[in-house]
């Protein structure tokens, strides 16, 4: 059964993607059955892993009903994908019915036991379609930047996250937040961790000990349409996803929510 994971922040431009797509990579090349569901209408997922969003069903097709789950399912090298494209930012507007925050997590029902995970990209806005992330997901883990935007981003997820414990989805649990484009030599770095880390305790969540460093590699391979493991694979960045795939592991291994593949 898949560990259904939503990657969360409402303040774009943090590295919400890259951590999609670098967990995923990861931990399909530890032999994870991987995928990944891109709920941005700006579909930057997709486009990184060379998906199709026009000619092929997308995310959209399956919440409204037109296309079975499996059906809409990619391949690409890096793992397997439900695309994105711009029709989704009209679902506020569309889907009005009753209990539509319970939308996604049916449409993946059919999913759960093809994968061992399944990782939602979330759009950057407390929408319907990040509610629907958050009731489908058995876990949240929000990147964020060493810096004070950032931090404010995560701390207004508390609300959202608190009503959807207590509506739609009880067992939601927030693993951690993952500092990106981390730089231990900046001041601002080591001012803004210390009150990341009274953020993380309010949410009764933590920091993950691995962090993600500077580099350029992600955003090149993702340009470029091509698995950073491929791209660059002995680079900080991409050594830095792959230890932070393993700590995730670790703790799922630990609770007993994955077996060692």
């Amino acid at each position: 059964m898949a560990k259904v994971i939503a990657v969360t922040n409402q303040k774009g431009g943090v590295g919400k993607t890259s951590t999609t797509e670098g967990l995923g990579v990861c931990l399909k090349t530890k032999g994870y059955r991987v995928l990944c569901i891109d709920l941005d209408p700006q579909a930057n997922l997709s486009f990184s892993v060379d998906a199709e969003t026009e000619e092929f069903p997308t995310i959209y097709d399956v919440i409204k009903g037109t296309t079975k789950t499996l059906h809409a399912v990619q391949r690409t090298p890096s793992f397997d994908i439900i695309a994105s494209n711009i029709l989704l930012s009209g679902v506020e507007l569309e889907f009005t019915q009753k209990d539509r925050e319970f939308i996604l997590k049916k449409a993946i029902e059919p999913a759960l036991r093809r994968y061992d995970y399944i990782l939602i990209d979330t759009p950057p806005a407390l929408s319907i379609l990040t509610v629907n992330a958050f009731t489908a997901a058995d876990a949240i883990i929000i990147p964020m930047l060493a810096d004070i935007f950032s931090l404010q981003g995560v701390a207004e997820l508390h609300e959202t996250i608190r009503r959807v414990k207590h509506r739609y989805n009880p067992e939601l649990k927030i693993q951690g937040i993952l500092l990106n484009k981390y730089n231990s030599r900046s001041i601002l770095t080591r001012e803004v961790m210390a009150t990341a880390e009274l953020v993380a305790e309010q949410l009764n969540t933590k920091i993950f000990s691995k962090k993600i460093r500077q580099g350029c590699v992600i955003s090149e391979a993702q340009a470029n349409q091509a698995s950073f493991l491929e791209y660059a694979p002995s680079s900080n960045v991409v050594k830095d996803y792959m230890k932070f795939a393993e700590e995730v592991l670790k703790e799922d291994e630990n609770s007993g929510e994955q077996e060692v593949v």
